[in-house]
């Protein structure tokens, strides 16, 4: 008996490890050559409680979002009334649904899986359908209210879609393989074989999936299998330069038609590529490796994201290490606003220099890149005087807002909150200060962070209480009720953890707040315009482009406000380790 359940024990262990290691052969990932210079997938489908949040997330904000793209459209139409025509035609698609409906009638199933990735250069997204049929039929009518349909063409027994766009020498392809949508972009005169692979007909040597690129990707990082994506500048770059991706032959046809009709340079001249190109698309992915991101966080009250780019070693080790001793870049933020910046002027110095010295001792000789040795020179020139006092000596700023509102009247606006800035010279930096402004040359600050109340004549000027404190390695300056306090506390808040470079956080109620700030702004702005162009004949079709142009912006604010006002939080931090650059990204809504 005992020897039995050991047997019935090995073998369901053994069909479970079967079973975990089983890797459906017609997932889109499958599809994607191994060695993509791109690729974005979802690993795994969300649960249904938190996809119907999400849906209904985007519920509240679509009316918005439609609202926009018709005020594009209009703004649009008298100089690109094709396109104009296309944003309509999308936007009535969306008019009036709600997201499970724009589900449905697309047939993409909500439980499956898709995938985003690069044959070559040329763009191929995988989307798993719940009903083909709808797919097609949705296809079909945007077609038809566009107003152009797609050629229809066949490879073998697999039929398919192609739009031709002559002019960039490209085309999209469409079609429905299987349980699947295909969409491509391609070169207009794409082979075969690579119409083959897109549609599936041929199956990669090696695709993603069989070599576990994402899923160790994600364990590595710590992404949620929702969205992971990842981008390969060693394969991508030499692709964009080397002349031979289809893709980047028909991006250069395009662009040296255009050229060659501008100085009528023959276009086989302007499409040679020297092998030097090659080379500096190598250096620079040497130095930017790859790039990744993910969810961290996803469900009904958060989106969390993290995003990774890896650099060099030199790169890293320049600030991994670095404390940068800011007070407040070491803490969570409590105000609306604030954010922590770092700025160790000395350190980007010597490593802003060493990469401007590194590039006039070999420059950049690819045409398309030439640029970028000017750009180094003024940067090495830039860091050097950034070595004179009082900048020299920064460290960092911390910015933090408890309130900030518009005067009507137009005059300053009335804020409270704090400003500290991070320097190795705290006293110079405020005899500085007092040199620029004479209002605050009778203050007296010693380096023990306390604050000290400003002259009468600039909280006068301000409308509101002020202070200022001076620490050991900071200097900071408060204005408001009660931030006195606020900036004492501040103050003694700790500097940043070994590479640590931002915290950024904002509030949804201030986030609205500048929304509707901006928005204010831009309607003075059009009525200035308006006003200065008074109505008459000559001049009609500038008044109707400028008023569409501000239905535009007031789609546009319209959509920021919607979204602002589901949002609790945002927030970012940003850190170099000990494999690169890391940011992490915090949206929590209400």
């Amino acid at each position: 008996m005992r020897m039995t359940k050991r047997v019935l024990a090995l073998a369901l262990s053994g069909f479970m490890l079967a079973a975990c290691s089983h890797k459906d052969k017609d997932a889109p990932l499958a599809f994607a050559p191994a060695d993509t210079p791109y690729v974005l997938a979802n690993l795994d489908v969300l649960d249904n409680d938190t996809r119907q949040a999400i849906f209904a997330q985007v519920d509240a904000e679509m009316p918005a979002q439609v609202t926009q793209m018709k005020a594009q459209a209009d703004q649009l139409a008298a100089n690109d009334p094709d396109m104009a025509k296309y944003l309509r035609t999308v936007a009535g698609e969306f008019d009036g649904k709600t997201t499970a409906q724009v589900v449905q009638d697309t047939g993409i199933d909500p439980k499956g899986r898709a995938a985003l990735y690069g044959l070559g250069l040329s763009p191929v997204l995988r989307i798993e359908l719940a009903d083909a049929n709808a797919f097609q039929s949705f296809v079909a009518k945007i077609q038809n209210d566009y107003g152009k349909k797609f050629e229809a063409a066949t490879l073998g027994t697999q039929s398919y879609q192609r739009y031709v766009m002559k002019v960039s020498h490209l085309q999209f392809v469409i079609a429905v393989v299987g349980k699947q949508a295909v969409l491509a972009m391609l070169p207009e005169d794409a082979t075969q074989p690579m119409l083959r692979q897109v549609l599936g007909l041929d199956r990669p040597a090696k695709s993603v999936q069989d070599t576990d690129r994402l899923t160790d990707l994600a364990k590595a990082k710590g992404y949620a299998p929702w969205a992971v994506g990842q981008m390969d500048l060693t394969r991508l770059l030499p692709l964009l330069t080397d002349g031979n991706d289809p893709l980047a032959q028909a991006l250069l046809k395009t662009r040296a038609e255009n050229e060659s009709a501008k100085t009528g340079e023959p276009v086989a001249n302007l499409m040679q590529v020297p092998a030097s190109c090659q080379t500096d698309a190598a250096r620079i992915a040497a130095r930017i490796p790859q790039m990744s991101l993910g969810y961290t966080t996803l469900d009904d009250k958060h989106r969390d994201m993290r995003f990774d780019v890896s650099l060099a070693s030199d790169i890293i080790s320049a600030f991994s290490g670095l404390k940068v001793e800011l007070p407040g870049l070491g803490s969570d933020a409590t105000a609306p606003f604030e954010i922590s910046l770092a700025l160790p002027i000395t350190e980007l110095r010597s490593f802003w220099g060493a990469q401007a010295d590194a590039v006039a001792a070999k420059p950049f000789t690819c045409p398309v890149l030439e640029n970028l040795n000017e750009s180094f020179s003024s940067l090495g020139d830039s860091v050097q005087k950034a070595a004179v006092p009082p900048i020299g000596d920064l460290l960092g700023l911390h910015v933090a807002l408890d309130s900030y509102t518009t005067n009507p009247s137009g005059g300053m606006p009335k804020f409270s909150g704090r400003v500290v800035v991070g320097s190795n010279n705290p006293s110079a930096l405020l005899a500085m200060a007092q040199v620029t402004s004479p209002l605050i040359a009778g203050v007296k600050l010693t380096n023990d962070g306390k604050p000290v109340v400003l002259p009468a004549q600039i909280t006068n000027a301000l409308g509101e209480q002020g202070w200022a404190a001076m620490g050991t390695k900071s200097l900071g300056f408060a204005v408001g009720a009660d931030e006195d306090s606020k900036l004492a506390d501040l103050m003694k808040q700790p500097g940043g953890d070994a590479g640590e470079l931002m915290r950024v956080h904002l509030d949804g109620d201030m986030y609205a707040s500048w929304i509707h700030l901006l928005e204010q702004r831009a309607e003075n702005a059009a009525n200035m315009a308006a006003a200065m162009n008074p109505d008459d004949s000559d001049n009609q079709d500038d008044q109707k482009n400028t008023a569409a142009a501000l239905a535009s912006t007031k789609a546009q604010f319209s959509a920021m406000e919607s979204e602002a006002a589901h949002i609790k939080a945002i927030g970012a931090n940003v850190r170099m380790d000990d494999q690169g650059l890391v940011i992490t990204t915090h949206t929590e809504l209400k």
